[in-house]
């Protein structure tokens, strides 16, 4: 359905757009810091599902809609910074562990990760702008073609964010070996989401 010359265009831009440090690399190395490798992978994921769950809105033209309706982006941008907001809170006051990171289940760092990504509403309208220059209403599906390079991006994500998350949670079960260094291992992951919900109320609001 998708040329060859096409993907062979669009994984290389896919991978360079994965590849430069934003909102989803940061929080994945937060949530390794905090609570490990398995954490880190999980929260990955989850933003890998929420960044699918995009990819199909915008397949489906849903995302016409919020930009047609500035309320509805703030709605969902402010559900993203208060959540972020809570998620700072509880790095900030949570225990700190003398032998191992603070225990974050993998659910809950996918759930984490997938609200999070899906509380960003310019994510789609992202995928609206950078997608539609490789889709060829001719080849077939347009949705279709949507989820294929939706599923490259996502992919080549989880492996990078991902990567970032495990090497954060190799250096937090180091770190964490000392209480002084755990306590401001969670200092660091509590700024870290502090200053995601900073970005998305201020920077992402241009």
């Amino acid at each position: 359905m998708i040329e060859t010359l096409t993907l062979l265009a669009f994984v290389p831009a896919a991978l360079a757009l994965n590849l430069t440090p934003g909102a989803d690399m940061m929080f994945s190395l937060g949530q390794g810091m905090r609570g490990g490798t398995r954490a880190a992978l999980a929260a990955s994921a989850g933003i890998s599902t929420g960044g699918m769950v995009h990819v199909a809105l915008a397949g489906l033209g849903l995302g016409a809609a919020v930009a047609a309706m500035p309320w509805l982006f703030e709605v969902i941008r402010w559900i993203g910074v208060g959540y972020l907001l809570y998620l700072a809170w509880g790095a900030l006051k949570g225990p700190v562990q003398s032998d191992a990171p603070q225990v974050v289940r993998a659910s809950r760092a996918f759930r984490d990760g997938l609200l999070v990504n899906l509380a960003n509403p310019k994510v789609i309208l992202f995928v609206l702008a950078f997608v539609p220059q490789f889709v060829d209403p001719e080849a077939g599906s347009i949705l279709v073609q949507f989820l294929i390079f939706g599923v490259i991006m996502s992919v080549g994500g989880f492996c990078i964010n991902g990567a970032v998350g495990v090497f954060a949670g190799s250096l937090g079960r180091f770190l964490t070996g000392n209480q002084a260094a755990g306590r401001w291992l969670g200092r660091v992951s509590g700024a870290i989401f502090a200053g995601l919900a900073l970005r998305l109320a201020v920077l992402e609001r241009a």
